[in-house]
């Protein structure tokens, strides 16, 4: 393997044209795709056989789609996503009650489910809630206590006091700040990405892991397998290997269809020697830090925490990596000193949201912000496509009296998930929901932030995939330092939106607004 640097760049494992889909499409990864488009049709040709052919049977699968309609009606199902299931054993009744037969056997993550289960089960001891910590918070703030209470079900993610905790309104803030504490790396550094992408941004961060790893430092890499359909070859991981580098992709790519490529590892985690982490949207490629422009200008947004909640983010990150090890290892990890810092104020929970426990984390904790303030909820997120009962807290909070406002995308990175999220507006103004959008270019920051007192930062977008499909994470904040600026990095965002009204909604393209009808009641899917 030819290891290519540069001053600019740092490492470079690729040669220009050697990544992506063309690549991909004359790889092994090619002939994958080829295996999973030829099962596919196979069972669409099954379906149209039966139907077409056999009039006897295909009684039976109506009398059987009949059936499943009923259990669609009966289950605890999302209410649309039983639209969107109703809808398609309506326009083909066999095939729709084989593709919900087929993905109600959880063919292909079982395993994963039953051993995520037990992992989290397992540890959940690792990091005990403080009971000095609590009884504290539930002086302070009944309703965090609850939200607290709530959150560890899920996992062992307890709250924490003593934690600094830094916002950067950028990418491009983030990035120096990031290299930084990396060249301070002494024991271990584990970075857990949903898209990495070779250019300057990974080439100088890659250099940095490298010599770490050369001088005797744990570095660990970790990124979803989809990015073997973009922007990584399948023998990527050899490569960093070769640097002393240890990696995994989180769900690879196989020939076999399978309801497991549902869920994506969408989080965003580094953590380095257990007394530093960061979170937020910012992926490790060049589009984040604008050093590329792919939708105009990039707004992504991040924090660091250093205190006693980091090794949380540790934990987290050990029990995606461990989840195959025949003996996993997490004590020495978790055990590093955390060095809280003196000053920091407020209180700290970091969270995962695993989308294998049917607990929308996520959601929830976006719904209690929501139904429990009392002036102003402020949000950025890039997709706006929500379930019934987000729609209806947003809309309650702005029509009990709450300044409810949203930042979103100017120039979309997808066009159906943008031309769904404007199906949305015309219910949401007529609740007096504000809706921003940003004139410069891409907003792909996960930021709530209300009443001067809480907000979360993470990777959880305000859409399907994130709340029901992919494994989120992120850090509820109280009173902690930082509020403000988040506050004050909406309202200067604000100053570059343009505002959406009646007016401007009628304006907009017949062809756009088409889609959005037409792909309503498939916006589970997106």
């Amino acid at each position: 393997m030819k290891v290519n640097e540069t001053d600019s760049a740092g490492i470079t494992l690729l040669k220009k044209g050697h990544r992506g889909l063309i690549r991909a499409l004359f790889s092994r990864l090619g002939l994958i795709v080829a295996l999973l488009l030829v099962q596919a049709l196979v069972l669409l040709a099954l379906a149209y056989w039966f139907e077409t052919s056999f009039s006897h049977i295909y009684s039976v699968m109506v009398i059987l789609s009949v059936c499943i309609v009923l259990y669609i009606v009966n289950s605890r199902t999302d209410p649309t996503a039983k639209i969107t299931w109703l809808l398609l054993i309506m326009l083909v009744p066999v095939f729709g009650g084989l593709l919900l037969l087929y993905t109600k056997t959880d063919m292909g993550h079982r395993a994963i489910r039953d051993k995520m289960s037990q992992t989290i089960a397992s540890t959940r001891n690792l990091t005990p809630q403080d009971p000095e910590t609590m009884k504290r918070v539930e002086q302070e703030s009944p309703e965090t206590a609850a939200l607290a209470h709530y959150i560890a079900r899920s996992g062992s993610y307890p709250i924490f006091d003593s934690t600094e905790v830094r916002y950067f309104p950028l990418g491009d803030d983030l990035f120096p700040e990031l290299l930084e504490q990396l060249e301070r790396a002494e024991h271990f550094i584990f970075l857990e990405y949903f898209i990495i992408d070779e250019g300057v941004m990974w080439g100088r961060i890659l250099e940095i892991l490298a010599r770490k790893a050369k001088a005797g430092v744990d570095v660990r890499v970790m990124y979803d397998g989809s990015c073997e359909f973009s922007t990584l070859p399948r023998d990527y991981p050899k490569r960093l290997e070769a640097l002393g580098i240890q990696c995994k992709v989180f769900s690879p790519a196989t020939p076999f269809l399978s309801t497991y490529y549902n869920y994506r590892d969408h989080r965003k985690i580094l953590v380095i020697d257990g007394h530093t982490a960061f979170t937020g949207g910012v992926n490790l490629a060049d589009e984040y830090i604008n050093q590329t422009e792919k939708y105009g200008h990039w707004k992504d947004t991040a924090i660091l925490l250093q205190g006693e909640a980091v090794p949380s983010f540790t934990l987290m990150y050990l029990q995606i990596w461990n989840l195959f090890e025949k003996e996993p290892v997490y004590q020495p990890f978790l055990s590093c000193p955390t060095y809280p810092p003196r000053k920091a104020q407020g209180f700290v929970i970091p969270y995962s949201d695993c989308p294998l426990d049917g607990d929308k984390v996520g959601e929830r904790v976006y719904m209690d912000i929501l139904n429990r303030a009392e002036r102003y909820v402020h949000i950025m997120s890039p997709y706006l496509i929500l379930d019934g009962e987000m729609e209806t807290a947003l809309k309650f909070a702005a029509e009990r009296g709450v300044e409810v406002a949203l930042i979103l995308p100017g120039i979309p990175d997808k066009k159906i998930p943008s031309a769904l999220a404007k199906t949305h507006y015309a219910s949401l103004l007529d609740s007096g929901v504000q809706l921003y959008e940003y004139t410069p270019g891409f907003v792909h920051a996960k930021v709530f932030v209300s009443d001067h007192r809480k907000a979360v930062v993470g990777t959880i977008n305000m859409d399907y995939r994130s709340f029901y499909h992919h494994f989120e994470c992120a850090a509820y904040l109280y009173e902690t330092d930082c509020i403000p600026d988040i506050e004050a990095d909406f309202q200067n965002t604000l100053t570059q939106c343009t505002r959406v009204t009646w007016e401007t909604l009628k304006k907009e393209p017949f062809s756009r607004k088409l889609t959005g009808f037409l792909m309503k009641s498939l916006s589970p899917l997106m």
